[in-house]
């Protein structure tokens, strides 16, 4: 595996892990840790033997936000011409389930990357939290989008205007997240969790993926047409005959991710 200076990369079997590296600034988010995140994800992405990932921090901050010193100085056209924001969109291409492990405080640009991943486990210590109008600007990375339609708008306003931020049981009760644990349990439960959907069959979990988050972005008959055309088109793989054959004959099906 490459050498990364901001992240930290490991197999777990099937599951990829990403840990986020910058200890000395709570997980902050620059330009380079953003870069290798989504080099690393692609690259967990493109291996066959990997099934699902998990983008975890420390124990004390899943990631504190952007950097701001990288932006405190910047113009607006600087900001147009870096597209920082942009790195964000390489996270919607990666084709397998993207599970975050949360723990501490998930703030700013952390809670848009917790958000952007397809699940969120989250530990008893995580804060949830959108705190850029204090420093005079907006979620510029989904925040104000992905936020509203987990948790409502009343929520979202309140936190988004007035620096709420959610304990884990609120997020929980929310929507926000998954499930709650004991921080010395939540990337064990994380890990746990991507391996038990990394162990199914893989074409299926894919077109599953894709057809959920089409929900977010289409009208419910075109989400139902969408839905029905990867139904049906799963007829097509040895998956399918396997995992019906083996529901028949009272066995444990053998994927072969085609």
């Amino acid at each position: 595996m490459a050498a990364y200076n901001t992240i930290q990369m490991e197999t777990r079997n099937q599951v990829g892990l990403v840990r986020l590296n910058r200890p000395q600034a709570m997980n902050a988010l620059n330009n380079e840790l953003l870069s290798e995140l989504m080099e690393a994800l692609a690259t967990f992405d493109q291996n066959p033997e990997i099934g699902a990932l998990v983008i975890t921090g420390s124990e004390r901050a899943f990631a504190a936000g952007a950097d701001i010193k990288e932006m405190a100085n910047a113009t607006a056209i600087e900001m147009l011409q870096q597209n920082r924001v942009g790195q964000f969109d390489r996270l919607k291409l990666i084709k397998k389930p993207v599970i975050a492990a949360v723990s501490g405080w998930c703030l700013g640009g952390g809670c848009e990357i917790a958000m952007a991943c397809d699940m969120i486990v989250a530990s008893e210590s995580a804060r949830f939290g959108q705190p850029e109008i204090t420093i005079g600007v907006i979620p510029g990375a989904g925040g104000t989008q992905r936020l509203t339609r987990a948790v409502g708008k009343a929520i979202a306003m309140e936190m988004v205007l007035n620096n709420r931020t959610l304990t884990a049981e609120e997020a929980l009760q929310l929507g926000l997240v998954n499930r709650v644990v004991p921080v010395e349990r939540y990337l064990d439960e994380a890990l746990e969790l991507a391996a038990e959907i990394a162990s199914r069959a893989p074409v299926a979990i894919r077109l599953a993926k894709e057809a959920i988050l089409q929900a977010y972005e289409s009208s419910l008959s075109e989400g139902l047409a969408d839905e029905r055309r990867a139904f049906y088109l799963l007829f097509a793989t040895q998956d399918q005959k396997e995992g019906m054959a083996a529901f028949i004959e009272k066995r444990k099906p053998e994927w072969k991710g085609s």
